[in-house]
């Protein structure tokens, strides 16, 4: 058996008992539409999820449009986002890729990769989260978590998210893909974790080479 049939033989073992493990797996970012789910992705860059969803729990109030976001003062949003760090970056991002929005899509997040990846401050990582969650379309999301773990299980040899991300899709049926990313998410969060992973306690042990670890 070739390496890539014996590994998608191991990810179809994995998915059911990660599943089991992790019945509640999904996005962990509160959003009620694509607009909020691209603002709150682009503040959970080096921020807990927790930081974001309590900072997005009154910036959604005062910003509801792509409009809104684009006509935002830089300082105002800046003060706006400052508990999640990186808020100057994180703030004109945020303004340049609404502005974009309204001139290049009518003020509508796009639901294709190639528009998402063309807007500031949105990578693949995060256009796979939006699509995933908020249009439904399949896509593989490569955080520190995934990177690890997939890593880890020997699905991947790469340290770079975009070949991590086209290994996995090798091995992932794609209707799996976004499930399969917040599977791996929780089991990176809560069993995998970066420094002592909980290795006696992990329902995957046993399809698990434990590279690197």
């Amino acid at each position: 058996m070739k390496k890539t049939d014996a590994n998608r033989a191991r990810v179809a073992k994995i998915i059911p008992l990660l599943s089991k493990r992790h019945p509640d797996a999904a996005c962990a970012l509160h959003f009620k539409n694509p607009l909020e789910l691209l603002v709150a992705t682009i503040l959970s860059a080096q921020c807990t999820d927790v930081r974001v969803n309590q900072v997005t729990k009154d910036l959604f109030g005062k910003y509801k449009t792509a409009q809104d976001y684009a006509r935002a003062r830089p300082e105002r949003l800046e003060d706006d986002v400052r508990s999640t760090g990186f808020y100057k970056n994180k703030a004109k991002s945020i303004i340049n890729c609404c502005k974009k929005i309204v001139e290049k899509h009518g003020g509508k997040v796009p639901g294709t990769m190639e528009e998402l990846v063309a807007l500031d401050g949105i990578g693949r990582k995060t256009a796979n989260v939006i699509l995933g969650n908020a249009f439904g379309v399949p896509g593989i999301t490569v955080d520190t978590h995934v990177k690890r773990v997939a890593y880890r299980m020997g699905l991947t040899r790469h340290q770079d998210p975009v070949k991590i991300e086209y290994d996995l899709m090798e091995l992932v049926p794609r209707e799996e893909w976004t499930r399969f990313s917040h599977l791996i998410i929780f089991h990176g969060r809560y069993t995998c974790a970066a420094r002592k992973p909980r290795c006696a306690e992990c329902v995957v042990e046993t399809l698990c080479p434990r590279a690197g670890v």
